[in-house]
């Protein structure tokens, strides 16, 4: 498999063009998100499209993708036009901010990988640099997009590094976003917790918390978890 493609079992996405290319935060939060009952789908900074791609091939639901990146848009909408949803998944060109203004409708569920990285040192590529870093999509202005866009009783959900997820953690009360529910994630057993996985609503309900390990170790090929396993069974090709 050439790294300008990623085969999954159901879809293939081309890379090529994009900056930030298919990885592990994408796949966790394609496969762990809960589409049951869900009729339309936002995907905030699509990418190639494969958050997306997940959603649309494990629901009957009308999924729009975001990116305000122009390549990436393009490349995402080739990636969708290959897949078998394309029908009911829609590409666009926006900020989120500008999308927010004119969308004139709710989600059920709206998803997002953001950009991330504050405080650290530029990526010296214009596109990359763009993709990971949070200056034109600051968490605040994120939660003002998702405060607009969603549902009453819709949710949200969102993948970040532990320091970025805990300060998104307190600042989600201030739009009336409450964290309902809470994956840590750990490469292996023995690693420090590497991502937090929430679940936001308006909503205050019962809230969950546990931890996901990916490896058990790294000695052999069958290193992954059971529950790693289990969670992306349905797209990963070996699995």
């Amino acid at each position: 498999m050439s790294s300008n493609t990623f085969a999954f079992k159901q879809f293939t996405v081309r890379q090529d063009k994009c900056a930030m290319k298919v990885g592990t935060d994408a796949v966790l939060l394609g496969a762990w998100v809960n589409t049951g009952g869900i009729k339309n789908i936002l995907d905030i900074g699509t990418g190639t499209g494969i958050i997306a791609l997940m959603l649309a091939q494990k629901s009957t639901a009308q999924v729009e993708a975001i990116d305000i990146d122009e390549v990436a848009c393009i490349q995402a909408r080739e990636n969708v036009m290959e897949s078998p949803w394309h029908e009911r998944v829609s590409v666009h060109q926006f900020a989120l901010q500008d999308f927010a203004a004119r969308a004139g409708k709710k989600f059920d569920l709206i998803v997002s990988n953001p950009p991330y990285f504050v405080d650290s040192s530029k990526a010296s590529e214009e596109a990359r640099s763009k993709a990971r870093h949070a200056d034109l999509l600051p968490p605040e202005a994120l939660l003002d997009g998702v405060a607009k866009l969603l549902d009453k009783e819709g949710k949200f959900c969102v993948i970040l590094p532990v320091k970025e997820g805990e300060a998104f953690r307190e600042l989600a009360p201030g739009k009336k976003l409450f964290l309902n529910k809470l994956v840590r994630i750990k490469t292996t057993p023995e690693k420090s917790e590497k991502r937090l996985m929430m679940q936001f609503g308006f909503m205050q309900k019962t809230f969950s918390e546990t931890t996901l390990i990916i490896e058990k170790d790294n000695l052999n090929e069958q290193h992954y978890t059971d529950e790693y396993r289990i969670l992306t069974k349905d797209y990963y090709l070996y699995f």
